[in-house]
């Protein structure tokens, strides 16, 4: 039996389904039915029905979106960092190996490669010159991999308040017990949903212009569920659809395949965004795939999900 925490959020919901799927055994626990934030709580209930794997959907983001973290610092402190510690502690007595979902929202920027050959970090994926060389020559773009220390952090900061608390996270459960540290980015799939980054993007009066990594709800949760069953080596894996796309290309779909009411209007910069009412920084960031590709989980190019994905836009039923 798997023991799934968090499944009522947007990625819960995603491994509820995909666990269905698959016809594994799994049960959903609420904090309504087990204070599992309780380390004496959640330890005396694996203990009594011994699951063979636990997953942490669970966390803070805040609505509508982590700019609430910022005025919700001590609730965000408690579902991001204390919880998966928790967790983690939790499993180790008990023996229970598990995964967590964490996020790739902790680094900033990208590697590109220059006309020497040579990689230089480039921070600032937003600039003209840099978009048109995406454009042009996306191979010269590498992502961010796994041993990298974050950039968005606490430690490096500015950073927004929620990405601090998930590196810090990742900073405690490391080596404790057995565990995975599933990183997301930027969750889309083909529902409607506040949650997806593309009724959002659909909703915005101005849209803001970067480059991104990103991660199909489905896919994720299949490449996570894969990552255990493959017995893959415990430890952090980003877990995005290969490749980085920039929001214009994103929009460019939207008018050709869902043909919107409205034309989009972009940001004119940095400094026009974040005089508009955002209160937290912003992370933009490529990571890189081939650790996720060398334990043998397969995901489609971020290209390939997003055109699946409004192909097969639809209203979510309630």
């Amino acid at each position: 039996m798997i023991l799934l925490l968090g499944a009522s959020g947007y990625v819960g919901e995603a491994f509820v389904a995909e666990l269905n799927r698959r016809k594994l055994a799994f049960t959903p626990l609420s904090r309504r039915e087990v204070d599992y934030s309780r380390f004496d709580v959640l330890l005396n209930f694996l203990r009594v029905r011994k699951p063979t794997f636990v997953i942490n959907a669970a966390g803070y983001i805040g609505k509508p979106n982590v700019d609430a973290c910022e005025n919700a610092k001590a609730e965000t402190l408690l579902g991001n960092v204390v919880l998966p510690v928790t967790i983690a502690h939790a499993c180790q007595e008990a023996g229970v190996p598990w995964g967590h979902v964490s996020t790739g929202c902790i680094y900033n920027g990208a590697k590109i490669r220059d006309d020497a050959g040579q990689w230089c970090l480039e921070l600032e994926l937003n600039k003209p010159e840099v978009r048109e060389l995406f454009l042009r020559s996306p191979e010269r773009f590498k992502g961010y991999s796994e041993d990298e220390v974050p950039n968005f952090s606490f430690r490096h900061p500015p950073c927004s308040f929620h990405n601090g608390t998930k590196v810090l996270a990742e900073e405690a459960i490391a080596g404790v017990g057995q565990n995975y540290i599933w990183r997301l980015r930027i969750p889309f799939d083909e529902i409607d949903s506040p949650r997806n980054a593309l009724t959002k993007l659909q909703k915005y009066p101005k849209v803001y212009e970067n480059l991104n990594s990103f991660s199909h709800r489905g896919d994720f949760v299949r490449a996570c569920l894969d990552l255990w069953e493959r017995r893959a080596d415990f430890g952090i894996y980003n877990v995005t659809n290969p490749g980085a796309i920039s929001t214009r290309q994103i929009v460019e779909k939207i008018e050709r395949l869902l043909k919107p009411a409205r034309p989009f209007e972009f940001f004119a910069d940095d400094n026009q965004f974040y005089t508009a009412g955002v209160k937290a920084p912003r992370s933009n960031c490529i990571l890189d795939t081939t650790k996720l590709l060398a334990a043998g989980v397969q995901m489609r190019t971020v290209d390939e999900a997003f055109e699946s994905a409004f192909q097969g836009w639809r209203v979510a039923v309630a």
